[in-house]
Protein backbone atom coordinates (compact mmCIF):
# COMPACT_ATOMS: atom_id res chain seq x y z
CA UNK A 1 0.00 0.00 0.00
CA UNK A 2 1.62 3.56 -0.68
CA UNK A 3 1.64 6.49 1.91
CA UNK A 4 -0.80 8.16 -0.49
CA UNK A 5 -3.16 5.26 -0.42
CA UNK A 6 -2.49 4.98 3.32
CA UNK A 7 -3.23 7.81 4.70
CA UNK A 8 -6.56 8.24 2.91
CA UNK A 9 -7.54 4.85 4.40
CA UNK A 10 -6.34 6.13 7.78
CA UNK A 11 -8.98 9.35 7.32
CA UNK A 12 -11.83 7.34 6.91
CA UNK A 13 -11.25 4.93 9.47
CA UNK A 14 -10.79 7.85 12.00
CA UNK A 15 -12.45 6.92 15.29
CA UNK A 16 -15.99 8.64 15.60
CA UNK A 17 -14.82 9.92 19.63
CA UNK A 18 -12.39 10.66 21.60
CA UNK A 19 -10.90 8.00 24.17
CA UNK A 20 -9.14 8.26 27.60
CA UNK A 21 -5.85 7.21 25.65
CA UNK A 22 -6.11 11.32 23.90
CA UNK A 23 -6.62 12.73 27.21
CA UNK A 24 -3.52 14.78 27.92
CA UNK A 25 -0.87 14.17 31.00
CA UNK A 26 -2.60 17.07 32.50
CA UNK A 27 -6.34 15.71 32.92
CA UNK A 28 -4.74 12.09 33.61
CA UNK A 29 -2.65 13.29 36.60
CA UNK A 30 -5.74 16.06 37.67
CA UNK A 31 -8.16 12.61 37.63
CA UNK A 32 -5.76 10.48 39.66
CA UNK A 33 -5.58 13.47 42.56
CA UNK A 34 -9.37 13.68 42.77
CA UNK A 35 -10.43 10.06 42.47
CA UNK A 36 -9.74 7.07 43.98
CA UNK A 37 -9.67 2.94 42.35
CA UNK A 38 -10.24 4.89 38.88
CA UNK A 39 -13.19 6.72 40.21
CA UNK A 40 -14.16 10.31 40.92
CA UNK A 41 -17.26 10.79 43.08
CA UNK A 42 -19.48 13.10 43.47
CA UNK A 43 -17.41 14.99 46.18
CA UNK A 44 -14.01 14.77 44.96
CA UNK A 45 -15.91 16.67 41.88
CA UNK A 46 -17.05 19.31 43.72
CA UNK A 47 -13.35 19.51 45.38
CA UNK A 48 -12.26 19.50 41.87
CA UNK A 49 -14.53 21.79 40.46
CA UNK A 50 -13.57 24.55 43.49
CA UNK A 51 -9.83 23.63 44.05
CA UNK A 52 -9.32 23.75 39.73
CA UNK A 53 -12.18 24.96 38.28
CA UNK A 54 -11.86 28.06 40.24
CA UNK A 55 -15.84 27.88 40.40
CA UNK A 56 -15.62 28.62 44.53
CA UNK A 57 -19.35 28.98 44.71
CA UNK A 58 -20.26 25.67 43.37
CA UNK A 59 -22.04 22.92 45.41
CA UNK A 60 -22.31 19.19 45.46
CA UNK A 61 -25.80 19.27 43.67
CA UNK A 62 -23.76 20.79 40.81
CA UNK A 63 -21.36 18.23 40.87
CA UNK A 64 -24.53 15.85 40.71
CA UNK A 65 -25.80 17.58 38.28
CA UNK A 66 -22.52 16.73 35.76
CA UNK A 67 -22.47 13.29 36.64
CA UNK A 68 -26.16 13.16 35.90
CA UNK A 69 -25.29 14.80 32.38
CA UNK A 70 -22.87 11.97 31.65
CA UNK A 71 -24.97 9.50 32.60
CA UNK A 72 -26.91 10.75 29.41
CA UNK A 73 -24.32 9.63 27.58
CA UNK A 74 -24.66 6.07 27.74
CA UNK A 75 -21.75 4.69 26.05
CA UNK A 76 -19.64 6.15 28.75
CA UNK A 77 -18.37 3.81 31.17
CA UNK A 78 -19.67 5.40 34.72
CA UNK A 79 -20.61 3.46 37.51
CA UNK A 80 -24.04 4.84 38.23
CA UNK A 81 -23.49 4.42 42.07
CA UNK A 82 -20.26 6.01 43.38
CA UNK A 83 -19.18 8.59 40.65
CA UNK A 84 -17.89 8.73 37.33
CA UNK A 85 -14.51 7.22 35.13
CA UNK A 86 -11.40 8.63 33.74
CA UNK A 87 -13.15 8.53 30.51
CA UNK A 88 -16.36 10.27 31.71
CA UNK A 89 -14.09 13.12 33.17
CA UNK A 90 -12.81 13.86 30.05
CA UNK A 91 -15.97 13.69 28.26
CA UNK A 92 -16.59 16.61 30.85
CA UNK A 93 -13.73 18.55 30.41
CA UNK A 94 -14.33 18.65 26.20
CA UNK A 95 -18.43 18.87 26.39
CA UNK A 96 -20.73 21.72 26.00
CA UNK A 97 -21.35 21.57 29.71
CA UNK A 98 -17.99 23.12 30.46
CA UNK A 99 -17.79 26.18 27.96
CA UNK A 100 -15.05 29.06 28.67
CA UNK A 101 -17.66 31.96 30.02
CA UNK A 102 -20.29 30.70 32.79
CA UNK A 103 -23.42 30.37 30.71
CA UNK A 104 -25.31 31.20 34.37
CA UNK A 105 -23.91 34.14 34.42
CA UNK A 106 -26.15 36.24 31.93
CA UNK A 107 -26.41 40.03 32.38
CA UNK A 108 -24.76 40.68 35.64
CA UNK A 109 -23.42 44.19 35.25
CA UNK A 110 -25.19 46.93 36.93
CA UNK A 111 -27.38 48.38 34.28
CA UNK A 112 -28.66 51.23 35.99
CA UNK A 113 -25.85 53.93 35.04
CA UNK A 114 -26.25 56.16 32.13
CA UNK A 115 -26.24 54.99 28.74
CA UNK A 116 -23.17 56.90 28.05
CA UNK A 117 -21.38 54.46 30.67
CA UNK A 118 -21.80 51.46 28.78
CA UNK A 119 -20.05 49.73 25.44
CA UNK A 120 -22.64 49.67 22.66
CA UNK A 121 -23.10 46.62 20.13
CA UNK A 122 -23.60 48.73 17.04
CA UNK A 123 -23.60 48.49 13.35
CA UNK A 124 -23.25 51.04 10.14
CA UNK A 125 -25.18 50.58 7.20
CA UNK A 126 -27.26 48.32 8.91
CA UNK A 127 -29.37 47.24 5.54
CA UNK A 128 -26.22 46.77 3.46
CA UNK A 129 -25.97 43.05 2.37
CA UNK A 130 -22.53 43.05 1.16
CA UNK A 131 -20.21 45.44 -0.27
CA UNK A 132 -20.73 49.49 0.09
CA UNK A 133 -21.26 50.23 -3.61
CA UNK A 134 -23.52 48.02 -5.86
CA UNK A 135 -24.83 45.61 -2.95
CA UNK A 136 -28.38 44.82 -2.48
CA UNK A 137 -30.52 46.71 0.88
CA UNK A 138 -32.56 44.60 3.03
CA UNK A 139 -34.33 44.42 6.03
CA UNK A 140 -32.52 40.59 6.16
CA UNK A 141 -28.85 42.25 7.39
CA UNK A 142 -30.93 43.61 10.10
CA UNK A 143 -32.97 40.84 11.21
CA UNK A 144 -29.43 38.85 11.69
CA UNK A 145 -27.65 41.95 13.53
CA UNK A 146 -30.26 42.11 15.90
CA UNK A 147 -30.47 38.32 16.42
CA UNK A 148 -27.06 38.34 17.35
CA UNK A 149 -27.66 41.21 19.87
CA UNK A 150 -26.62 44.49 17.86
CA UNK A 151 -28.45 47.40 19.53
CA UNK A 152 -27.72 50.10 17.14
CA UNK A 153 -29.21 50.00 13.84
CA UNK A 154 -28.08 52.01 11.37
CA UNK A 155 -30.29 53.38 8.49
CA UNK A 156 -29.60 55.99 5.90
CA UNK A 157 -33.01 57.65 4.20
CA UNK A 158 -33.75 59.41 1.53
CA UNK A 159 -36.77 60.27 -0.72
CA UNK A 160 -37.70 57.68 -3.23
CA UNK A 161 -37.66 58.79 -7.16
CA UNK A 162 -41.17 60.34 -6.84
CA UNK A 163 -40.30 62.00 -3.72
CA UNK A 164 -43.69 61.19 -2.05
CA UNK A 165 -41.69 57.75 0.25
CA UNK A 166 -38.74 56.89 1.50
CA UNK A 167 -36.34 54.78 1.14
CA UNK A 168 -33.17 52.94 2.60
CA UNK A 169 -29.84 53.44 0.62
CA UNK A 170 -26.30 53.94 0.51
CA UNK A 171 -26.16 57.24 -1.40
CA UNK A 172 -24.26 58.13 -4.05
CA UNK A 173 -23.71 54.52 -4.70
CA UNK A 174 -25.11 52.03 -6.96
CA UNK A 175 -27.21 50.26 -3.93
CA UNK A 176 -30.41 48.82 -4.36
CA UNK A 177 -32.74 50.56 -1.72
CA UNK A 178 -35.44 49.07 0.30
CA UNK A 179 -38.39 50.76 1.70
CA UNK A 180 -38.36 52.44 5.24
CA UNK A 181 -41.40 50.63 6.45
CA UNK A 182 -40.04 47.65 6.09
CA UNK A 183 -36.91 48.60 8.01
CA UNK A 184 -39.20 49.90 11.21
CA UNK A 185 -41.59 46.38 10.68
CA UNK A 186 -38.62 44.09 10.83
CA UNK A 187 -36.97 45.88 13.95
CA UNK A 188 -40.10 46.17 15.73
CA UNK A 189 -40.54 42.40 15.41
CA UNK A 190 -37.08 41.12 16.37
CA UNK A 191 -35.53 44.11 18.33
CA UNK A 192 -35.91 41.97 21.75
CA UNK A 193 -35.55 38.74 20.26
CA UNK A 194 -31.83 38.19 21.61
CA UNK A 195 -31.84 41.17 24.42
CA UNK A 196 -34.32 42.99 26.14
CA UNK A 197 -32.39 46.33 26.27
CA UNK A 198 -33.11 49.23 24.48
CA UNK A 199 -32.12 49.49 20.21
CA UNK A 200 -31.13 52.47 19.28
CA UNK A 201 -31.94 53.32 15.35
CA UNK A 202 -29.28 56.37 14.06
CA UNK A 203 -30.89 58.01 10.87
CA UNK A 204 -28.80 59.54 8.64
CA UNK A 205 -31.55 61.54 7.28
CA UNK A 206 -31.76 63.56 3.64
CA UNK A 207 -35.25 64.42 3.47
CA UNK A 208 -37.54 67.43 3.23
CA UNK A 209 -39.86 68.55 6.00
CA UNK A 210 -42.98 66.71 4.17
CA UNK A 211 -40.96 63.55 4.10
CA UNK A 212 -40.03 63.86 7.77
CA UNK A 213 -43.02 64.34 8.51
CA UNK A 214 -43.96 60.94 6.75
CA UNK A 215 -41.26 59.59 8.79
CA UNK A 216 -42.63 60.31 12.02
CA UNK A 217 -45.84 58.77 11.01
CA UNK A 218 -44.27 55.90 10.48
CA UNK A 219 -42.35 55.83 13.40
CA UNK A 220 -45.26 56.44 15.82
CA UNK A 221 -47.65 54.28 14.67
CA UNK A 222 -44.88 51.35 13.79
CA UNK A 223 -43.59 51.45 17.42
CA UNK A 224 -46.42 53.20 19.54
CA UNK A 225 -45.77 53.00 23.43
CA UNK A 226 -42.54 50.68 22.89
CA UNK A 227 -40.87 54.20 21.31
CA UNK A 228 -38.62 56.45 23.98
CA UNK A 229 -39.28 60.16 23.61
CA UNK A 230 -37.84 62.41 26.33
CA UNK A 231 -39.64 65.56 27.78
CA UNK A 232 -37.34 68.34 27.16
CA UNK A 233 -35.83 68.88 23.79
CA UNK A 234 -32.18 67.78 25.21
CA UNK A 235 -31.52 65.54 27.47
CA UNK A 236 -29.52 66.29 30.73
CA UNK A 237 -28.07 62.78 31.19
CA UNK A 238 -29.18 59.99 29.38
CA UNK A 239 -31.65 57.09 30.62
CA UNK A 240 -30.01 54.12 32.03
CA UNK A 241 -30.15 50.66 29.95
CA UNK A 242 -32.31 49.16 32.19
CA UNK A 243 -35.34 52.38 32.27
CA UNK A 244 -35.12 51.19 28.41
CA UNK A 245 -36.00 47.85 28.72
CA UNK A 246 -37.37 46.69 25.55
CA UNK A 247 -37.60 50.52 24.48
CA UNK A 248 -36.83 51.70 20.79
CA UNK A 249 -34.69 55.05 20.64
CA UNK A 250 -33.90 57.63 17.71
CA UNK A 251 -30.57 59.16 17.31
CA UNK A 252 -29.95 61.98 14.10
CA UNK A 253 -29.71 65.61 13.96
CA UNK A 254 -31.64 68.32 12.26
CA UNK A 255 -30.16 68.31 8.25
CA UNK A 256 -29.03 71.56 7.33
CA UNK A 257 -30.11 70.90 4.26
CA UNK A 258 -31.65 68.86 1.88
CA UNK A 259 -29.30 67.12 -0.22
CA UNK A 260 -30.19 65.15 -3.74
CA UNK A 261 -29.04 61.49 -4.04
CA UNK A 262 -26.01 61.79 -6.85
CA UNK A 263 -24.57 59.12 -9.16
CA UNK A 264 -21.43 57.34 -8.29
CA UNK A 265 -18.30 59.57 -8.42
CA UNK A 266 -15.78 58.70 -10.30
CA UNK A 267 -12.91 58.03 -7.21
CA UNK A 268 -15.66 55.49 -5.88
CA UNK A 269 -16.57 54.14 -9.66
CA UNK A 270 -12.82 53.24 -10.01
CA UNK A 271 -12.92 51.66 -6.72
CA UNK A 272 -15.59 49.33 -7.56
CA UNK A 273 -14.01 47.95 -10.08
CA UNK A 274 -12.67 44.25 -9.15
CA UNK A 275 -13.82 44.96 -5.58
CA UNK A 276 -16.98 44.24 -5.28
CA UNK A 277 -16.85 41.07 -2.95
CA UNK A 278 -14.16 40.45 0.01
CA UNK A 279 -11.48 38.34 -1.37
CA UNK A 280 -10.39 34.86 1.52
CA UNK A 281 -6.95 36.34 1.87
CA UNK A 282 -8.80 39.87 3.67
CA UNK A 283 -11.28 37.95 5.32
CA UNK A 284 -8.81 36.71 7.88
CA UNK A 285 -5.41 36.47 6.41
CA UNK A 286 -4.74 40.52 7.26
CA UNK A 287 -4.04 41.46 10.94
CA UNK A 288 -5.86 43.98 12.65
CA UNK A 289 -3.96 47.11 12.91
CA UNK A 290 -2.26 48.85 15.39
CA UNK A 291 -4.26 50.17 18.00
CA UNK A 292 -2.46 53.89 17.41
CA UNK A 293 -3.93 53.29 13.68
CA UNK A 294 -2.71 54.86 10.22
CA UNK A 295 -2.58 58.52 11.19
CA UNK A 296 -0.72 59.80 8.83
CA UNK A 297 -3.45 59.13 5.77
CA UNK A 298 -5.08 62.48 4.24
CA UNK A 299 -8.68 62.72 5.58
CA UNK A 300 -9.26 63.54 1.50
CA UNK A 301 -9.13 59.86 1.41
CA UNK A 302 -12.05 59.55 3.61
CA UNK A 303 -14.96 60.12 1.34
CA UNK A 304 -17.93 58.29 2.48
CA UNK A 305 -21.22 60.67 2.89
CA UNK A 306 -20.92 60.07 6.61
CA UNK A 307 -18.21 63.03 6.89
CA UNK A 308 -20.45 65.41 5.36
CA UNK A 309 -23.51 64.95 7.09
CA UNK A 310 -21.45 64.60 10.35
CA UNK A 311 -20.65 68.32 10.23
CA UNK A 312 -23.13 70.66 12.07
CA UNK A 313 -22.78 74.20 13.24
CA UNK A 314 -24.69 74.76 16.58
CA UNK A 315 -25.11 78.02 15.07
CA UNK A 316 -26.66 77.22 12.45
CA UNK A 317 -29.23 75.14 14.33
CA UNK A 318 -32.31 77.27 14.82
CA UNK A 319 -32.17 78.37 10.85
CA UNK A 320 -31.97 74.53 10.29
CA UNK A 321 -34.87 73.36 12.52
CA UNK A 322 -37.04 75.94 10.22
CA UNK A 323 -37.08 73.31 7.73
CA UNK A 324 -37.48 69.81 10.10
CA UNK A 325 -41.31 68.75 11.15
CA UNK A 326 -41.98 69.65 14.82
CA UNK A 327 -43.44 66.32 15.22
CA UNK A 328 -40.49 65.04 13.53
CA UNK A 329 -38.25 66.55 15.79
CA UNK A 330 -39.90 65.60 19.05
CA UNK A 331 -39.10 62.13 18.13
CA UNK A 332 -35.29 62.79 18.46
CA UNK A 333 -33.85 61.78 21.94
CA UNK A 334 -30.18 61.27 21.36
CA UNK A 335 -29.18 64.42 19.55
CA UNK A 336 -26.25 63.85 17.39
CA UNK A 337 -23.84 67.27 15.68
CA UNK A 338 -20.74 67.83 14.89
CA UNK A 339 -20.18 71.73 15.82
CA UNK A 340 -17.97 73.96 13.51
CA UNK A 341 -14.74 74.24 14.33
CA UNK A 342 -11.89 72.50 15.62
CA UNK A 343 -11.74 69.63 18.01
CA UNK A 344 -11.79 71.66 20.85
CA UNK A 345 -15.36 72.98 20.27
CA UNK A 346 -16.07 68.89 19.28
CA UNK A 347 -15.21 68.31 22.17
CA UNK A 348 -16.76 70.68 24.35
CA UNK A 349 -18.67 68.82 27.63
CA UNK A 350 -22.07 71.10 28.30
CA UNK A 351 -22.98 70.22 32.01
CA UNK A 352 -26.46 71.53 30.88
CA UNK A 353 -27.27 68.74 28.33
CA UNK A 354 -25.66 65.47 26.33
CA UNK A 355 -25.15 64.68 22.53
CA UNK A 356 -24.01 62.06 19.95
CA UNK A 357 -20.70 63.04 18.15
CA UNK A 358 -19.56 61.09 15.09
CA UNK A 359 -16.12 60.82 13.95
CA UNK A 360 -14.68 58.29 11.01
CA UNK A 361 -11.98 55.97 12.42
CA UNK A 362 -9.79 58.10 10.70
CA UNK A 363 -10.36 61.54 12.38
CA UNK A 364 -10.21 59.76 15.67
CA UNK A 365 -6.85 58.47 15.25
CA UNK A 366 -5.85 61.76 14.39
CA UNK A 367 -7.66 63.13 17.50
CA UNK A 368 -6.35 61.16 19.72
CA UNK A 369 -2.66 62.24 19.42
CA UNK A 370 -3.20 65.89 20.60
CA UNK A 371 -6.93 65.01 22.11
CA UNK A 372 -6.85 62.09 23.41
CA UNK A 373 -7.73 62.46 27.34
CA UNK A 374 -10.28 65.14 26.06
CA UNK A 375 -12.10 62.33 24.50
CA UNK A 376 -12.30 60.47 27.39
CA UNK A 377 -13.59 63.40 29.20
CA UNK A 378 -16.42 64.05 26.50
CA UNK A 379 -17.02 60.22 26.78
CA UNK A 380 -17.84 60.16 30.40
CA UNK A 381 -21.10 62.59 29.66
CA UNK A 382 -21.93 62.29 26.16
CA UNK A 383 -21.64 59.84 23.35
CA UNK A 384 -18.88 59.11 20.66
CA UNK A 385 -19.74 57.08 17.42
CA UNK A 386 -17.15 56.03 15.53
CA UNK A 387 -17.44 54.71 12.03
CA UNK A 388 -15.60 53.41 9.19
CA UNK A 389 -13.71 55.42 6.66
CA UNK A 390 -15.84 55.88 3.43
CA UNK A 391 -12.61 54.00 1.15
CA UNK A 392 -13.86 50.96 3.15
CA UNK A 393 -16.16 49.42 -0.33
CA UNK A 394 -15.45 45.79 0.87
CA UNK A 395 -17.48 46.45 3.88
CA UNK A 396 -14.00 45.47 5.51
CA UNK A 397 -13.78 46.88 9.62
CA UNK A 398 -10.59 48.71 11.54
CA UNK A 399 -9.33 48.17 15.09
CA UNK A 400 -12.11 48.71 17.52
CA UNK A 401 -9.85 49.09 20.29
CA UNK A 402 -9.00 52.16 19.36
CA UNK A 403 -12.35 53.76 20.19
CA UNK A 404 -13.17 51.53 23.04
CA UNK A 405 -9.97 52.57 24.89
CA UNK A 406 -10.97 56.45 24.55
CA UNK A 407 -14.25 55.67 26.02
CA UNK A 408 -16.18 55.49 22.46
CA UNK A 409 -19.65 53.83 23.05
CA UNK A 410 -20.74 53.53 19.52
CA UNK A 411 -17.89 51.82 17.80
CA UNK A 412 -19.91 50.86 14.34
CA UNK A 413 -18.97 48.04 12.29
CA UNK A 414 -20.12 46.65 8.82
CA UNK A 415 -21.72 43.32 10.38
CA UNK A 416 -22.13 42.14 6.69
CA UNK A 417 -18.35 41.41 6.21
CA UNK A 418 -15.74 39.18 8.40
CA UNK A 419 -12.12 39.32 9.36
CA UNK A 420 -10.01 39.65 12.24
CA UNK A 421 -11.88 42.83 13.12
CA UNK A 422 -15.30 41.60 13.36
CA UNK A 423 -13.78 38.75 14.94
CA UNK A 424 -12.77 41.01 18.21
CA UNK A 425 -16.68 43.29 18.07
CA UNK A 426 -18.26 39.63 18.38
CA UNK A 427 -15.49 38.67 21.17
CA UNK A 428 -16.01 41.78 22.96
CA UNK A 429 -20.02 41.36 23.16
CA UNK A 430 -20.03 37.72 24.39
CA UNK A 431 -19.82 39.54 27.92
CA UNK A 432 -22.75 40.53 30.13
CA UNK A 433 -24.99 37.89 28.62
CA UNK A 434 -24.53 39.04 25.06
CA UNK A 435 -26.96 41.62 25.88
CA UNK A 436 -25.31 44.03 23.54
CA UNK A 437 -24.17 46.61 26.45
CA UNK A 438 -21.25 46.51 28.80
CA UNK A 439 -20.33 48.77 31.52
CA UNK A 440 -17.31 50.76 30.87
CA UNK A 441 -14.18 50.43 33.49
CA UNK A 442 -13.76 52.96 36.03
CA UNK A 443 -11.36 54.17 34.82
CA UNK A 444 -12.78 55.54 31.64
CA UNK A 445 -15.76 57.04 33.86
CA UNK A 446 -14.57 59.37 35.83
CA UNK A 447 -10.63 60.22 36.93
CA UNK A 448 -8.44 58.59 39.04
CA UNK A 449 -6.96 59.22 42.47
CA UNK A 450 -4.91 62.16 41.31
CA UNK A 451 -7.68 63.48 39.14
CA UNK A 452 -5.36 62.21 35.91
CA UNK A 453 -7.41 61.00 32.71
CA UNK A 454 -7.19 57.23 31.88
CA UNK A 455 -4.63 57.47 28.26
CA UNK A 456 -4.52 54.32 27.04
CA UNK A 457 -0.40 54.85 25.60
CA UNK A 458 0.72 55.79 29.22
CA UNK A 459 2.85 52.52 30.22
CA UNK A 460 1.00 51.01 33.91
CA UNK A 461 2.19 48.24 35.84
CA UNK A 462 0.92 44.92 35.26
CA UNK A 463 -2.04 43.89 37.17
CA UNK A 464 -2.69 40.22 36.34
CA UNK A 465 -0.46 37.77 33.88
CA UNK A 466 -3.03 35.48 31.77
CA UNK A 467 -1.69 31.78 31.70
CA UNK A 468 -3.08 30.01 28.83
CA UNK A 469 -2.30 26.25 28.25
CA UNK A 470 -3.56 24.78 24.71
CA UNK A 471 -3.76 21.10 25.19
CA UNK A 472 -5.66 19.94 22.09
CA UNK A 473 -8.32 20.08 19.58
CA UNK A 474 -10.77 18.09 17.78
CA UNK A 475 -13.53 17.96 15.61
CA UNK A 476 -12.69 19.08 12.37
CA UNK A 477 -12.87 15.56 11.29
CA UNK A 478 -16.66 15.95 11.80
CA UNK A 479 -17.36 19.61 10.56
CA UNK A 480 -14.98 19.63 7.25
CA UNK A 481 -14.92 17.33 4.33
CA UNK A 482 -12.13 15.12 4.91
CA UNK A 483 -10.01 15.95 1.62
CA UNK A 484 -10.78 19.75 2.95
CA UNK A 485 -6.86 20.46 4.21
CA UNK A 486 -5.39 17.98 2.14
CA UNK A 487 -6.17 15.89 -0.58
CA UNK A 488 -4.30 12.46 0.61
CA UNK A 489 -3.04 13.25 4.54
CA UNK A 490 -4.91 14.62 7.77
CA UNK A 491 -4.19 18.06 8.81
CA UNK A 492 -1.12 19.63 9.99
CA UNK A 493 -2.73 22.23 12.39
CA UNK A 494 -0.99 25.14 14.59
CA UNK A 495 -3.10 27.49 16.44
CA UNK A 496 -2.66 31.18 17.48
CA UNK A 497 -3.20 32.52 20.74
CA UNK A 498 -2.94 36.21 21.89
CA UNK A 499 -4.50 39.46 23.34
CA UNK A 500 -6.14 42.53 21.77
CA UNK A 501 -5.82 45.38 24.25
CA UNK A 502 -4.06 48.71 24.95
CA UNK A 503 -1.12 48.64 22.57
CA UNK A 504 1.23 47.40 25.75
CA UNK A 505 -0.96 44.05 26.08
CA UNK A 506 -1.07 43.80 22.37
CA UNK A 507 0.41 40.78 21.23
CA UNK A 508 0.36 37.32 18.87
CA UNK A 509 1.82 33.90 19.55
CA UNK A 510 1.99 30.37 18.19
CA UNK A 511 2.30 26.88 18.86
CA UNK A 512 4.21 24.78 16.86
CA UNK A 513 2.86 22.81 13.79
CA UNK A 514 1.74 19.29 14.08
CA UNK A 515 1.61 16.93 10.92
CA UNK A 516 -0.94 14.49 9.73
CA UNK A 517 -3.46 14.95 12.96
CA UNK A 518 -7.41 15.35 13.35
CA UNK A 519 -6.51 15.75 17.18
CA UNK A 520 -3.74 17.97 17.26
CA UNK A 521 -2.17 17.75 21.02
CA UNK A 522 -0.07 20.82 21.30
CA UNK A 523 0.75 21.03 25.15
CA UNK A 524 1.89 24.44 25.13
CA UNK A 525 2.14 27.04 27.87
CA UNK A 526 1.80 31.17 27.16
CA UNK A 527 1.76 33.82 29.25
CA UNK A 528 0.24 37.35 28.85
CA UNK A 529 1.32 40.19 31.46
CA UNK A 530 -2.02 42.80 30.90
CA UNK A 531 -1.41 46.13 32.65
CA UNK A 532 -5.47 46.57 31.79
CA UNK A 533 -7.06 43.17 31.57
CA UNK A 534 -10.49 45.09 31.69
CA UNK A 535 -10.22 45.95 27.74
CA UNK A 536 -8.45 42.89 27.24
CA UNK A 537 -9.90 40.26 24.54
CA UNK A 538 -8.20 36.54 24.24
CA UNK A 539 -8.16 35.87 20.19
CA UNK A 540 -7.42 32.28 19.24
CA UNK A 541 -7.19 31.26 15.84
CA UNK A 542 -6.54 27.59 14.23
CA UNK A 543 -4.67 27.36 10.68
CA UNK A 544 -3.56 24.55 8.51
CA UNK A 545 0.11 24.58 6.92
CA UNK A 546 0.49 24.76 3.94
CA UNK A 547 4.06 24.80 1.96
CA UNK A 548 2.89 25.73 -1.60
CA UNK A 549 -0.04 27.85 -0.98
CA UNK A 550 -1.40 30.51 1.76
CA UNK A 551 -2.38 28.45 5.27
CA UNK A 552 -6.25 27.26 5.28
CA UNK A 553 -8.22 28.28 8.08
CA UNK A 554 -9.35 25.89 10.88
CA UNK A 555 -11.54 28.10 13.03
CA UNK A 556 -11.72 31.18 15.61
CA UNK A 557 -12.60 32.75 18.55
CA UNK A 558 -12.76 35.86 21.21
CA UNK A 559 -13.36 35.80 24.44
CA UNK A 560 -13.26 38.61 26.70
CA UNK A 561 -10.62 38.36 29.47
CA UNK A 562 -12.27 39.80 32.19
CA UNK A 563 -15.03 36.77 31.83
CA UNK A 564 -13.11 33.98 31.67
CA UNK A 565 -13.66 30.98 33.74
CA UNK A 566 -10.28 29.54 35.36
CA UNK A 567 -9.69 26.04 34.78
CA UNK A 568 -9.85 23.71 32.22
CA UNK A 569 -12.78 24.26 29.47
CA UNK A 570 -13.78 23.65 26.28
CA UNK A 571 -13.95 26.26 23.84
CA UNK A 572 -15.80 26.66 20.69
CA UNK A 573 -14.12 27.52 17.69
CA UNK A 574 -16.25 29.61 14.92
CA UNK A 575 -16.38 30.65 11.06
CA UNK A 576 -14.71 33.52 9.50
CA UNK A 577 -18.19 34.54 9.53
CA UNK A 578 -18.90 34.28 13.03
CA UNK A 579 -20.92 31.06 12.93
CA UNK A 580 -20.44 28.21 15.81
CA UNK A 581 -18.50 25.21 14.64
CA UNK A 582 -21.35 22.00 15.24
CA UNK A 583 -17.98 20.05 16.55
CA UNK A 584 -14.97 21.70 16.28
CA UNK A 585 -12.86 23.37 20.07
CA UNK A 586 -10.17 23.23 21.78
CA UNK A 587 -9.59 22.12 25.23
CA UNK A 588 -7.11 24.65 27.20
CA UNK A 589 -6.68 26.08 30.82
CA UNK A 590 -6.86 29.14 32.35
CA UNK A 591 -4.94 30.52 35.18
CA UNK A 592 -4.36 34.35 36.55
CA UNK A 593 -1.29 34.26 38.27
Amino acid sequence: MSKQTYRVCFCFRRKFRLTVSEAPEDVKNLFREYSENGIMTVDQLHRFLVEVQGEENATKEDAQAIIDKLREQRHLNIFHRKGVTLEAFFWYLFGDINPPLSPELGVHQDMNAPLSHYFIYTGHNSYLTGNQLSSDCSDAPIITALERGVRVIELDIWPNSDKNDIHVLHGRTLTTPVELIKCFRSIKEHAFVTSEYPVVITLEDHLTADLQAKVAEMVTQTFGDVLFTPDADCLKEFPSPESLKRRVIISTKPPKEYLEAKEVTEKESDARKGKDSQPDEEAWGKEVPNIKGDATVDDKDDIGADDKDDEEDDNDVDKANQKVAPEYKRLIAIHAGKPKGGLDECLHVDPNKVRRLSLSEQQLEKAIITHGKQIVRFTQRNILRVYPKGVRIDSSNYNPLIGWSHGAQMVAFNMQGYGRSLWLMQGMFRANGGCGYIKKPDFLLKPGSDNEIFDPDTSLPVKTTLKVTVYMGEGWYYDFKHTHFDLYSPPDFYARIGIAGVPADTIMKKTKTLEDDWTPTWNEVFEFPLTVPELALLRVEVHEYDMSEKDDFGGQTCLPVWELRKGIRAVPLHSRKGEKYQSVKLLMRFDFV
